[in-house]
């Protein structure tokens, strides 16, 4: 199978790095991570512009790309400038409406393509654990509409979000896979509250809660208790997305530690001469690209069947968390100090890729993951 990407994809990723370079140093990036907002929403609209959003739907949602390898060249970029704006939730909300959305709700992903409406993914809950089946948060059928209630932790940009794709459960007990819907719920509603704040790699998420928020029949995105195969295929994207979103980051860190070693100097010479550090050094190198097989072979198991899917993205989850965790001590230790300083792009490359860890499971969740899928195969 040929790995290299296609000319349209290399154009993207040269198009999308050479604008993240001009218009999304450093600084910018610091300003708009600490501001208010926790992104800009100009940026936002030129990302849009530029067709970065649209490149990461198909063509039958009103995109142009869509597969895998779309999302992994957008994402690496995306990394490789610790870039804060919404695209992680915009991609999962947007791929799970394409999925089992109504007509109507189809429709409504071209708002997110353009970047005029902001979505946000609401299904983690306080004490879950990233298990995608614990769903506690209720929805009850009250005549043609429903009643939602619950609690849902860490939903990124959940207080400038236009709308929230919930889960809750409609059914069954709390770790069911059937029974769990899913609702699209407008964030100005009624019994909504959200609890901003700021997160340690930059930008902001949110604790939200719904205390009885009535809900149209229209507000269900497909069939009742039907929402779990919809979650899993939406957030298998966004597997996908935070693993090349983890190794752009890692071929940043990677690139200014090999820069510092050839310039910093002790007894007169360069550090990078020493044995001991060219040995450190060579071994992350081999690691990074044992990350950059697991993301390709992730990307290319999107369309495979369930057993096969799920093993690849857990796999790269889990090694995108492993690898990226020693890429963050490693560089910063083969930076002393400084790479501690606030002041340093690295500190900050080496905060996200242990947050990344974090988002969709970590990888001690999706290495249990990828032996179950295995026994199940």
């Amino acid at each position: 199978m040929d790995f290299q990407p296609t000319e349209d994809r290399r154009m993207l990723a040269d198009t999308l790095n050479r604008f993240i370079a001009e218009q999304y140093g450093f600084d910018v990036r610091d300003r708009i991570a600490r501001s208010g907002e926790g992104f800009s929403r100009d940026l936002w609209q030129r990302f849009a512009e530029l067709g970065v959003i649209g490149a990461l739907f198909a063509e039958a949602d009103g995109g142009f790309g869509g597969d895998g390898f779309d999302v992994a060249v957008v994402f690496e970029s995306l990394g490789r400038g610790l870039v804060v704006e919404p695209f992680l939730d915009t991609l999962i909300v947007g791929r799970a409406l394409a999925q089992a959305g109504s007509d109507a709700q189809r429709e409504s992903i071209a708002q997110l393509i353009d970047g005029s409406r902001l979505a946000a993914f609401a299904h983690d809950e306080p004490g879950s654990h990233y298990e995608a089946t614990r769903v506690t948060a209720r929805a009850e059928k009250r005549g043609d509409g429903w009643v939602l209630t619950g609690a849902k932790g860490v939903v990124q940009q959940g207080e400038h979000a236009d709308v929230l794709l919930v889960s809750a459960r409609t059914s069954g007990s709390d770790y069911d896979e059937a029974g769990i819907s899913l609702f699209v719920v407008p964030r100005a509603s009624s019994g909504v509250g959200v609890r901003g704040y700021r997160k340690i790699d930059g930008g902001r998420a949110a604790e939200v809660t719904f205390d009885h928020v009535e809900l149209g029949a229209d507000a269900l995105v497909g069939p009742e208790g039907s929402g779990f195969a919809t979650l899993e295929h939406a957030t298998g994207f966004g597997l996908v997305a935070l693993a090349a979103e983890a190794l752009g980051a890692m071929d940043v860190a990677r690139d200014f530690t090999l820069d510092y070693l050839r310039t910093r100097k002790q007894f007169g010479v360069p550090i990078g001469s020493f044995q001991a550090l060219q040995h450190r050094m060579a071994d992350l190198l081999l690691e990074i690209e044992q990350a950059r097989s697991a993301v390709i072979n992730a990307a290319a198991g999107l369309g495979a069947p369930r057993a096969a899917r799920e093993r690849a993205l857990s796999a790269a989850k889990y090694t995108v968390g492993r690898i990226g965790a020693r890429v963050a001590e490693e560089c910063i230790q083969l930076h002393g100090g400084i790479g501690m300083t606030w002041e340093l792009p690295l500190a900050h490359y080496a905060k996200r890729l242990v947050m990344i860890d974090h988002q969709l499971g970590d990888e001690d969740h999706h290495l249990e993951r990828y032996v179950a899928f295995g026994r199940a195969a």
